[in-house]
């Protein structure tokens, strides 16, 4: 039997910064097109799981070490990335230090929900999921 053609799995993290006094997260800018700024994040590899795929993508292109707290939902839209369909999980994590910009991140820095930058992908969207989950505890809703 033929394996299916299916969209490829990516992982993002919001990493809230618990040694910080305001409520801030981790953006990075990209450093290869599309541009803009993103969650950490990227594609799972073979034989990965998606909880380690997102604490090695946040440690890679942030240098922090991240604790997975929940998931906020997945994002499925075929227009969601500009390369192709890609199906994204979405984490919510702590970590403590200072983010610096590495591998596909050119810049790394914290931000608010009040003070965002041009955000890539689906981000604003996903940002929206998560000021509801600070307000509710409530996750991404099924449509």
């Amino acid at each position: 039997m033929n394996r299916p053609v299916t969209p490829e799995i990516a992982v993002d993290t919001i990493i809230e910064l618990t040694d910080r006094t305001d409520a801030g997260f981790v953006l990075i800018e990209r450093k290869h097109p599309p541009s803009g700024w993103a969650l950490p994040g990227g594609f799972v590899d073979i034989g990965e799981t998606l909880e380690v795929a997102a604490i090695r993508e946040a440690k890679e292109e942030t240098g922090l070490d991240v604790t997975l707290k929940v998931l906020l939902g997945l994002y499925s839209d075929p227009a969601r990335d500009s390369r192709g369909h890609t199906v994204g999980a979405v984490y919510i994590a702590t970590a403590q230090g200072t983010p610096v910009g590495m591998d596909d991140a050119k810049n790394a820095g914290v931000y608010t929900l009040n003070n965002l930058p041009e955000l890539a992908f689906d981000h604003e969207l996903i940002l929206k999921d998560y000021a509801h989950f600070l307000q509710t505890g409530e996750v991404k809703k099924i449509l």
